[in-house]
């Protein structure tokens, strides 16, 4: 076989192939087999029909475009083997030249990685934030475990900034009620600002039995953006009484004895979190760094695939749902061209950063250990919840091993950036990095990002479930537990 390369541009190239007729003979030999198993002549068992009398039959052009239909993928391949480029997508083909019993040519146009100029990446200095926690930290901490085991009170007062009420909604607009814009019952905490914009300020100082109108903008549905008139009633107040700080309650809500090993444990978890947080903050700021500061081209192809995976994704987690997408949108305040917009700026980015440390990859000659990438696999299968073989058997079968190695590879070459970078905190005191290069570090850093991340979609999801005046968009926003019912058990136990 010959080939040749042509480049149409830093990111597209022409191969030309040129395959010899005797390499065809097995793809000729499964076309006769094929198609022998589909016809019936007489005096022949199926899968016996002799290959002349195929090509009478069935005619020689059928099978010769059988066999091609089998051995481009194969020569194709080889020849982006031979010539060594770094094939990106699918390629386009055109079979330029068949004779028979003399040879195959064809071109094949396909998207490469460019070729770009990495500068120099040793020493690159970036400045995260500090790692310290501080003694506010580790009461807000407390304090919010208190409250996950605290318990509801009716009380005879009026309303506070922390209470919880139960609340009667009614939205109007132009003294017509809005379609789905009433709730009755709906418990929410006062001061959380997670429902409607001025409920707070509107029942803030009202008793049980009180009624108040505010106006407010509406969020969603039909009529989203226009000035609505919002009736609320106050139906029960309730305030949260905590538990006592004391050994007690630590044996209550953790593992630990006494109040002081809590509290020694919070501060511990704390400052992993924030060290973690850390790293993850100068990670991203070497690879921004070095993106802006690298001129890459980049093949349409690799950012449309990047485009669709992550707006797929969004799709994904509102239930493919049309309608809850567009409620989505309004939340975000975005129109589908601009949420395609921001997603192409997002994946160029993702795509720049992936050609960049493919770059480094190759510069360095990283490579990738059987247990290097068994580790990863493993990590991985742990984000989605999986047994690591369940996990990997689907990697194979979708034909994403290479994709894994690339990832792999990518993080190594990362790792050797970093390991030279110069990372200070805002303090002026420099920052170790070595969390990020043990698997541990990094699988603790996948779960901080992914809960983030899931914290973000349900954030999503929540706005795009919404209805027109926002009444029902969260029927128990705030809602706590029932007078006098524990919370829960906390992290740590």
């Amino acid at each position: 076989m010959k080939s040749s390369v042509e480049t149409l541009s830093p990111t597209r190239v022409k191969l030309a192939v040129e395959v010899p007729f005797d390499e065809l003979k097995s793809s000729l030999d499964e076309a006769y087999k094929a198609i022998g198993a589909q016809v019936r002549v007489p005096g022949f068992r199926p899968g016996k029909v002799p290959a002349r009398i195929i090509d009478q039959r069935v005619g020689r052009a059928a099978v010769l475009e059988e066999a091609i239909n089998k051995a481009l993928p194969k020569a194709y391949s080889d020849a982006v083997r031979e010539t060594g480029v770094k094939a990106l997508g699918q390629p386009e083909i055109e079979v330029t030249t068949l004779e028979d019993n003399d040879h195959l040519a064809f071109t094949a146009e396909v998207d490469v990685r460019p070729e770009i100029s990495v500068g120099a990446y040793d020493g690159l200095a970036v400045t995260v934030a500090d790692a310290a926690v501080t003694d506010e930290e580790i009461t807000e901490q407390f304090d919010e475990l208190r409250a996950r085991f605290g318990t509801l009170k009716g009380v005879e007062r009026e309303v506070r900034a922390g209470d919880f009420v139960s609340l009667d909604l009614t939205a109007t607009v132009d003294g017509v009620e809005v379609e789905g814009g009433s709730a009755q019952g709906l418990s929410y905490e006062v001061g959380s600002g997670n429902l409607i914009d001025g409920l707070d300020e509107a029942v803030i100082g009202k008793s049980a039995g009180d009624s108040a109108t505010f106006s407010s903008t509406l969020a969603f549905g039909g009529h989203a953006g226009s000035a609505a008139e919002i009736a609320v009633v106050v139906n029960s107040v309730k305030e949260r009484e905590l538990p006592e700080a004391d050994d007690d309650f630590a044996q209550l809500a953790s593992e630990f004895d006494t109040l002081d090993e809590l509290k020694a444990d919070l501060r511990s978890r704390l400052d992993r979190v924030k060290v973690l947080s850390q790293g993850a903050e100068a990670r991203d700021k070497v690879l921004e760094l070095l993106v802006s500061r690298t001129e890459v081209p980049l093949p349409e192809s690799a950012v449309q695939a990047e485009i669709d995976w992550r707006e797929h994704d969004v799709v994904h987690q509102l239930g493919h749902d049309d309608a809850a997408f567009e409620r989505y949108l309004e939340t975000e305040g975005k129109t589908k061209e601009e949420f395609t917009a921001e997603l192409r700026d997002v994946a160029e980015k993702a795509v720049k950063t992936q050609f960049i440390l493919d770059s480094i990859a190759d510069s360095e000659a990283v490579s990738v250990s059987d247990a290097e990438l068994t580790e990863y696999i493993v990590r991985q299968a742990q984000r989605y919840n999986m047994a690591p073989q369940e996990f990997a058997d689907q990697i194979v079968q979708a034909g994403n091993i290479a994709a894994l190695v690339a990832d792999v590879r990518r993080n190594k070459a990362l790792a050797t950036v970093l390991e030279s970078a110069n990372v200070t905190d805002a303090s002026g005191n420099p920052v170790d990095l070595s969390i990020l290069a043990t698997p541990e570090g990094q699988a603790d850093i996948d779960e901080l990002e992914d809960a983030a991340e899931q914290m973000a979609a349900a954030q999503a999801a929540a706005g795009a479930a919404g209805e027109e005046s926002g009444a029902d968009a969260d029927a128990t926003a705030g809602e706590q537990p029932g007078d006098d019912e524990p919370a829960g058990r906390s992290a740590g136990q």
